[in-house]
């Protein structure tokens, strides 16, 4: 395991958990890892990976985080490669030969990719040996905010049937990695992924090196100063804003264009090949910042990343901990505002219309759910139910989060007795909603705050970072 650490990734030792985690994979066991953004997660599968025989795959949400990893494994001369639907044909085949032959030890794709016909298809062939299903940023899979994807709920059919496949005897284990999860979402992705007796590490989502800070604004002339000044005072540091739409990714872009800035606006409807570049011009410092959704920057690495302005806030603090956690990745000083608009909303609701737009929509999904779930069979194919319903992909991610429904395997769905009302769900998702409020206007120490909400209160109940807005003012 050393020799592999120091041969291949130039360590001379590992950083707590990485040995603990890497020995739990090695030995075949389900393992549930909550590790802060910059801990190491990924060697921790990666390193595994090279001293098995056979296949890992490893699960992941956006195409900007896997082709990162994948091109410094290649460059490591490690034999890994993607999947994704923005590839060409002729690259797709080339690869999906490479896994058919087994001369590949890490295969990344998405979700949607996993479930693909062609992709399928080789991966259940008998002779194919997967070791272990790696599934980075779990909480994808329970939280309903802007980072949920509907075809992780189906991901815990995968082993099963894959297994079905494979010479009798066969073991596949399954690893979840993700930055946050409470008590909560950690029972929630154990249950969804069907892991069994799970080793768990879980770390607290404390950063030291993170100042935090929080803003109010009163206008939107008010934030647009604000955000000026920050960033002026930064000069040439690399940084990242987050907006919550494509529209003011652009709009914010052209003014601060306009200010006399190299920026770029990044979100999922720009082309591929110019998200990349983005990407790529960030990473080597030819962009200093950029005004980004949260398309950008889950799993990007850049370490010397000083600052996160959100300039609109999350709706979760799930997703509000992944976008700082962007920042200070070497163990340096870094800044993380958040610009908010003062509580009421009357002089400036925009913050206020935000969410509750985020409410409105979650709403119309429940409701929609409800009315397909009357209408359904009591068995059936997932991608009927996609291709019949204009919301079907999440009305059944949200019925099976409730128990409405199960997955016989990963494409056909069976309907069950619901372990718990929508009504009960909505308000757990309602609950995660109100603690980022809560957040931006607490008066306590905000990694206090922090700590309380993802279940570490043993550690939060005297503690004081001593550094972050709060802290200060006291």
């Amino acid at each position: 395991m050393f020799s592999v650490l120091q041969e291949t990734w130039g360590y001379s030792d590992f950083r707590y958990p990485q040995k603990e985690i890497i020995t739990s994979i090695l030995s075949g066991k389900d393992t549930l890892v909550v590790m802060p953004t910059g801990g190491g997660k990924s060697l921790c599968f990666q390193l595994p990976a090279l001293m098995q025989s056979g296949l890992t795959i490893v699960i992941s949400p956006l195409v900007a985080l896997m082709e990162n990893q994948v091109q410094d494994l290649q460059h490591k001369k490690i034999s890994a490669v993607l999947l994704h639907s923005q590839q060409s044909r002729r690259e797709r085949k080339t690869n999906l030969k490479a896994i058919a032959q087994q001369q590949i030890k890490l295969l990344y794709l998405s979700p949607e990719t996993l479930l693909s016909p062609p992709v399928w298809t080789v991966l259940t062939q008998p002779e194919i040996e997967i070791n272990t299903l790696v599934l980075d940023e779990a909480h994808c899979l329970v939280q309903w905010g802007t980072t949920f994807r509907p075809d992780y709920t189906r991901l815990g059919a995968i082993r099963p049937t894959l297994l079905k496949s494979k010479p009798s005897g066969t073991k596949i284990a399954i690893t979840a990695f993700t930055a946050t999860a409470d008590k909560i979402t950690q029972q929630a992705i154990i249950n969804s992924l069907q892991l069994k007796q799970p080793r768990k590490f879980i770390l607290n989502p404390y950063r030291e090196n993170i100042q935090l800070q929080v803003k109010t604004v009163w206008t939107p002339r008010g934030r647009r100063q604000e955000a000026l000044k920050f960033i002026r005072n930064k000069g040439k540091q690399s940084g990242l804003i987050y907006v919550r739409s494509r529209k003011e990714s652009s709009n914010l872009a052209v003014w601060l264009q306009s200010e006399g800035f190299v920026t770029a606006p990044y979100h999922g409807g720009l082309p591929s090949q110019q998200r990349r570049q983005i990407e790529q011009d960030w990473l080597s410092g030819k962009l200093p910042f950029v005004i980004c959704t949260c398309a950008f920057g889950m799993g990007i690495d850049k370490a010397d990343c000083r600052w996160v302005l959100h300039f609109h806030a999350p709706e979760l603090l799930a997703e509000y901990i992944q976008e700082i956690g962007r920042s200070g990745r070497d163990g340096q000083a870094a800044v993380a505002l958040t610009l908010v608009s003062e509580k009421t909303g009357f002089f400036n609701p925009e913050d206020k219309q935000r969410s509750q737009f985020f409410r409105n929509q979650l709403q119309q999904q429940l409701k929609q759910a409800q009315q397909i779930i009357n209408y359904l069979p009591p068995k059936g194919e997932i991608t009927t139910v996609i291709e019949e319903y204009p919301h079907g992909a999440i009305a059944l991610a949200l019925l099976y989060s409730i128990g409405a429904v199960s997955y016989v395997d990963p494409f056909h769905y069976q309907k069950q007795t619901s372990k718990i009302s929508l009504a009960r769900w909505s308000k757990i998702q309602q609950h995660w909603q109100k603690q980022m409020q809560q957040f931006f206007y607490t008066k306590q120490c905000r990694w206090q705050f922090l700590l309380a909400a993802f279940g570490f209160n043993d550690i939060a109940e005297e503690f004081s970072c001593g550094r972050c807005d709060q802290c200060q003012a006291r």
